[in-house]
């Protein structure tokens, strides 16, 4: 019976030939001098230091198995080597060494140059090594890639065949996952990483996800398990911000952090799923974690913004401005006014009731700004209580009253230094304070309470508000010195009920999911007047995506109850499934709640607001477990 080799060591053998290579060639002994192999791990330094740690660790597992543990180059190019002596002596006679070329062109079929030339994992066995001086050896190697996907090296066990053992490229992989997360974490030291998972037990271990975002929250990369959960394609994450990714701003990991004793973040990703992360902020003048033992006033200043030169003159497709548009007349508008005034100093005021994506517009705003490498701080006026926002904002020194912190804290303005200030329900902010942000805003410079001199600052002012201003100044709320100062250039979003493209935002919500909406949902949708605009829109989605399960199509029979009562709807496909359908449908439902409910520790509120439905349809669904 022939031996039929398996495909990627066919392919490999067939490269192999047309690199005029002959299977009964003598090894080749010709490594790179000593000067030239130091000068090679000197380019390679990143690398070696990372992989050194792992190689040891690696090497403890195998230890007096006839084995070595090898690092090369991205060509393959041996770096270093670990090894029992036997072994290593065998080693030699075939050049398995430092400073030899591994590469599929110099040793025709092996592990080394074959992971390379497939970039996958890769095992070669015995026979299966193309020069028959190597098939005494097993080899298990594995591609260690940089944040972009790139090769930059290989971890490779090379050993006796008889040693062979079908663990050991589960060993290299899980080392070499180990390198790539070492790498990733010294490429964006100047960021803010968020370390995550669906299952808390998993943060902090090789099955973790990891990205990487700017101080204001733009994405900037994250690791294999980091885009396996995130579920995108690397190209269309580079148009995505912490805040599009995980569904708040990034100002909020300041506030979590700020607490006594804080635990693991609670997030929802895009896609819906919930994740448990722990975040860290990494700047240049040194790390800070963000967890239990941070200090309150966590955020330091962050790196300086780019230069503005940095900015394109024209909008590029990865434009955050440009994403938000997707259709509407007045949005478009609105979007092309701003992009003229980005990075000219001009305040931006945003118009618009409750939930039309004011903060999602700012963000764009800041993200295709020359700012963009600078903090991003959002600021809700009407969700800090008015005893608490003037400290809040402006800080305060050590001792400014009883129960400051002990090394009082910065505030958000001299957070967002460099960057960008989004001050939301800007009209909701007290009188007094408002003398104090004008004052600010004309002289640049903050005083902290308690504090002994004036902080300079340079922020980009963006505000937002849901209030008729010009009214709130009239019934003298508002001091319209400040109004005059926010109102440089405002722009207003239309409520959802009089966009022209709910179709193109509903496809674009659901993109990630691969799912669609059937054409009745539509129409429901269209009829609808949308109290919540955008917010309402993305909760529901979220929560009929999970109803919907594996099924493609989202249809009436998956819109939340409340939701169906809101919308009037009668019509005969809204009645409730019955039969096998209906059946499968209550299980789908029953077991979405039950996992929404044990991530919020049985909190029925919070797992309603989660699911975007009320408490009573949750208590009216939980009988069905009985």
């Amino acid at each position: 019976m022939t031996y039929q080799l398996p495909a990627l060591i066919a392919s490999s053998h067939r490269r192999s030939q047309c690199y005029g290579l002959r299977a009964d060639a003598p090894p080749d002994f010709d490594p790179l001098s000593v000067s030239a192999l130091s000068a090679l791990v000197e380019q390679n330094r990143l690398l070696y230091n990372h992989a050194l740690p792992a190689m040891e660790t690696l090497y403890q597992q195998i230890a007096n198995t006839h084995n070595s543990v090898l690092l090369t180059d991205a060509r393959g190019v041996i770096l270093h080597s670990l090894g029992d002596a036997d072994f290593l002596e065998k080693a030699n006679r075939v050049a398995l060494t430092p400073g030899v070329d591994w590469s599929e062109e110099s040793k025709g079929t092996n592990a080394i140059g074959t992971a390379i030339a497939e970039q996958a994992p890769t095992t070669v066995h015995a026979d299966q090594h193309y020069l028959r001086s190597n098939h005494f050896l097993t080899c298990s190697a594995a591609p260690i890639l940089d944040h972009r996907g790139k090769v930059v090296g290989v971890l490779d066990v090379s050993g006796d065949r008889r040693s062979f053992h079908k663990h050991t490229m589960a060993l290299v992989r899980m080392s070499a996952l180990m390198i790539e997360n070492q790498l990733f974490a010294a490429a964006f030291e100047n960021a803010i990483t968020l370390h995550f998972h669906t299952r808390p037990e998993f943060i902090g271990t090789l099955m973790e996800g990891i990205a990487s975002f700017t101080p204001g929250g733009r994405f900037l990369a994250a690791n294999r398990n980091g885009l396996f959960q995130l579920a995108l394609a690397y190209p269309a994450l580079q148009a995505q911000s912490f805040s599009s990714l995980f569904g708040q701003p990034v100002s909020s990991l300041y506030d979590h952090y700020r607490s006594a004793a804080p635990g693991l973040l609670d997030l929802c990703m895009h896609n819906g799923v919930r994740v448990r992360g722990r975040a860290e902020l990494r700047l240049t003048h040194g790390a800070q974690l963000l967890h239990d033992e941070l200090p309150a006033d966590t955020p330091a200043l962050p790196a300086p913004a780019a230069p503005s030169r940095e900015r394109p003159a024209a909008p590029q497709p990865s434009s955050r401005l440009q994403a938000l548009n997707t259709g509407d007349a007045r949005l478009a508008q609105a979007i092309a006014r701003v992009d003229k005034v980005l990075g000219r100093g001009v305040p931006i005021l945003i118009m618009g009731e409750t939930g039309t994506g004011k903060e999602w517009l700012a963000q764009a705003i800041h993200q295709d700004s020359p700012r963009a490498h600078g903090p991003f701080v959002a600021v809700n006026c009407a969700a800090i209580p008015e005893a608490l926002i003037e400290s809040e904002l402006f800080g305060y020194e050590e001792g400014a009253f009883t129960g400051a912190r002990r090394k009082g804290a910065s505030g958000r303005i001299v957070q967002a230094h460099r960057g960008t200030l989004f001050l939301d329900e800007i009209g909701d902010m007290p009188l007094a304070l408002q003398a104090r942000l004008l004052r600010v805003l004309e002289e640049r410079k903050v005083m902290p309470l308690g504090g002994a001199g004036p902080v300079a600052v340079d922020v980009e002012l963006v505000c937002a508000t849901n209030h008729d201003l010009r009214k709130r100044i009239a019934d003298g709320l508002f001091r319209e010195d400040l109004y005059y100062r926010l109102n440089g250039l405002v722009v207003k979003l239309p409520p959802l009920r009089e966009r022209s493209d709910l179709d193109a935002i509903v496809a674009q919500m659901l993109a990630s999911e691969g799912r669609r909406v059937a054409d009745d949902v539509l129409r429901l949708f269209r009829r609808h007047a949308w109290p919540g605009n955008l917010r309402q829109l993305a909760s529901l989605l979220r929560t009929a995506a999970l109803m919907a399960g594996d099924e493609d199509e989202i249809g009436l029979h998956h819109l939340p109850d409340d939701f169906l009562d809101d919308a009037g709807d009668s019509s005969p496909a809204a009645a409730p499934v019955h039969g096998a359908a209906g059946a499968r449908l209550d299980a789908l439902e029953l077991s979405a709640i039950l996992r929404t409910l044990d991530a919020h520790g049985g909190n029925v509120s919070a797992a309603a607001r989660a699911l975007g439905v009320s408490r009573n349809t949750i208590y009216r669904k939980l009988p069905q477990a009985k």
